[in-house]
């Protein structure tokens, strides 16, 4: 189980969410997606809507619904969905008095880990109790960075937190991996975070570098990941790279192909460019 998370808001976290989670499910791993983001972005990026008062992550945890009788399907056969909705805006008012209430995605997810390979939470910008209920049922955090000048400010107190719940409610927890986001070879910006986050995490950094194009922020407005809505776009195979990379750190049973020369070339230590391919 999978938490990608950071309280820093536009760092292409639910993009990387979504594509990832479509990336790895193509390659053959059964995957659940639990959208816990009360602006429900990863929900609307499958094309799925959640009528007023259905069922969503909402009921899950609020009202111990079991996550079976909320999740949705997709279009892709190996991927579901536990989708939100606005409802959860209040989930953390809710919970306040609830006993164990940081337990409760924990004992929710128990239910279902059998029946995929893979769980990802998409968190919500924020340090709250929604997002430390995602920590505590976590094995590994995923935090995504943006290749900009501000990427770096408030992933101390992240990791603090991290630190915190693995020290008090959550043994197992680790630090899965960073993605770097965003790039733009243009900016000798862009390469500056690119080697200040890689100095800092080392192998903890993944090898691919996610660039900046319009076709990943046109995807979400057709209900489709990327690797749907453009699976030969730049920013397609950024993510199929990126999934083989995590399948590859996770042990997951997918039949990963080999790597072209073109993403060879794109891939591994170096970032992408932005001319090398254009985005049909």
């Amino acid at each position: 189980m999978v938490c990608v998370a950071n309280q820093k808001g536009g760092v292409g976290k639910t993009t990387t969410t979504v594509s990832l989670a479509a990336a790895l499910a193509e390659l053959g791993a059964r995957v659940l997606l639990i959208d816990l983001d009360p602006q429900g972005n990863a929900t609307t990026g499958f094309g799925l809507r959640v009528e007023e008062g259905a069922p969503s992550i909402y009921q899950v945890l609020v009202d111990g619904m079991a996550i079976r009788d909320a999740r949705l399907s997709t279009e892709l056969a190996n991927l579901d969905v536990l989708p939100s909705s606005l409802d959860l805006a209040g989930a953390e008012v809710e919970l306040v008095p609830a006993f164990s209430r940081e337990q409760r995605m924990r004992r929710a997810v128990e239910d279902v880990r059998g029946e995929y390979d893979v769980i990802f939470v998409d968190c919500p910008p924020s340090l709250g109790l929604l997002t430390i209920n995602a920590l505590v049922a976590a094995d590994q955090v995923l935090v995504p960075i943006q290749c900009e000048y501000y990427a770096l400010e408030g992933l101390g107190q992240l990791m603090r937190t991290v630190q915190l719940v693995g020290d008090n409610l959550n043994r197992e927890l680790a630090l899965g991996g960073v993605v770097l986001t965003m790039y733009d070879a243009r900016t000798n910006l862009s390469q500056q975070v690119v080697d200040e986050v890689r100095d800092f995490f080392g192998e903890q950094a993944y090898s691919t570098v996610i660039p900046r194009t319009v076709r990943l922020s046109e995807a979400p407005s057709f209900g489709q990941p990327i690797t749907v809505f453009d699976p030969h776009s730049r920013g397609s195979r950024a993510y199929q790279r990126l999934a083989r990379e995590v399948g590859e750190r996770l042990g997951l049973p997918v039949a990963a192909p080999q790597n072209s020369a073109l993403d060879r070339l794109l891939g591994g230590a170096a970032p992408v460019g932005t001319d090398d391919v254009k985005d049909a």
